[in-house]
């Protein structure tokens, strides 16, 4: 009895050993997988699988040296069943994490969608769990059916009382199922928040405005707005500049000036889009000047700031240097005698 005792103290060593030397190997060779494969396995998840690795080799050194040591049938018993719990929660841990890796890479490659996703990365998870708990009942001996009627009823109540929190579950799928939105992207609501879409949860939705600052919107109350998406169909959109001209200007002078700043603009300027090519278009005899639209194109929503601001810059420049005058209001009062 002793000499098994010992012979199984000396496999469990061994294991250790084995466990060590397995952790080192594994994780050069999935690094070397990572980079020649390009799966795009961060250090931190190729840490953690081989860490599972030298885990899995020591589960296996204790179930090898309990077998050896030939101990009462109820001890082994409920040692090998904690050494199969311990198994399943390791798997049920790593494969979440490799799980949402896999996300992650198909967003950014497939759909264009940013890796930051939370509300995917919670139902992988719930998923994963749910079905690591399933094993582990399944192993204690525990009948699965009564647990799933009851936790059918006990979902029913749940849904009942939490109504709001499952509409702005739902709306948060059906938002990045739809692909009308996705983080990164820059939009507007009807109720006049705008900003950058930073994240999308399972309760709501996270905007960050131009000075910085943080708005939360309920996932419901999103699907429900009227929403103006600026990187949608492209990122690329115009730039209406409304411009007017006194009455005396000679109008194809000012159009080929105006298109010379303009041009100048797209080319030099941040933002603007080099081979686009702007125009301008007369729309108005206005009260005390001739109107018209001077359209440019930047690169996103927020380019349009610096573009703006240098051509008119650039414009108001050229027309003094041209003798363009931009009239301000003007108002005649004849007098009779």
């Amino acid at each position: 009895m002793l000499k098994n005792y010992l012979f199984s103290i000396f496999i469990f060593l061994i294991s250790i050993f084995i466990g060590f030397i397995v952790k080192k190997i594994s994780k050069n060779r999935i690094s070397y997988l990572n980079q020649k494969f390009n799966l795009k396995l961060s250090s931190k998840i190729i840490k953690s699988l081989s860490n599972t690795c030298f885990f899995w080799i020591i589960l296996a050194g204790l179930y090898i040296s309990i077998s050896i040591a030939e101990l009462p049938e109820r001890f082994y018993l409920i040692i090998n069943k904690s050494l199969l719990i311990s198994f399943i929660i390791s798997l049920v841990w790593i494969s979440s994490k490799l799980f949402i890796t896999i996300l992650n890479s198909y967003f950014q490659e497939k759909t264009e969608l940013p890796p930051k996703i939370s509300i995917f990365k919670i139902i992988i998870k719930v998923v994963i769990y749910f079905i690591g708990f399933i094993l582990i009942l399944n192993t204690l001996n525990i009948s699965i059916t009564p647990f799933i009627t009851s936790l059918g009823i006990a979902g029913l109540v749940v849904g009942l009382a939490l109504q709001d929190t499952l509409s702005n579950f739902f709306a948060g799928l059906y938002i990045l199922i739809s692909k009308k939105i996705k983080p990164g992207d820059y939009i507007s609501l009807d109720s006049g928040i705008e900003g950058y879409v930073e994240d999308i949860t399972w309760r709501n939705t996270t905007i960050r405005q131009l000075p910085n600052n943080i708005v939360i919107v309920p996932n419901s109350k999103l699907a429900s707005s009227i929403i103006t998406n600026y990187y949608l169909p492209e990122k690329e959109l115009a730039v209406l500049v409304q411009v007017g001209v006194s009455y005396n200007s000679d109008l194809e002078k000012v159009e080929k000036v105006t298109i010379e700043v303009a041009k100048e603009v797209m080319k030099e300027v941040p933002g603007g889009v080099p081979n686009f090519e702007p125009f301008i278009r007369y729309h108005t005899f206005g009260d005390f000047s001739i109107n018209f639209t001077v359209i440019l194109r930047a690169q996103t929503y927020v380019d349009r700031y610096l573009v703006t601001h240098e051509f008119i810059k650039r414009l108001h420049k050229r027309y003094k240097e041209e003798g363009i005058e931009i009239p301000f209001p003007i108002r005649t009062v004849y007098l009779k005698q």
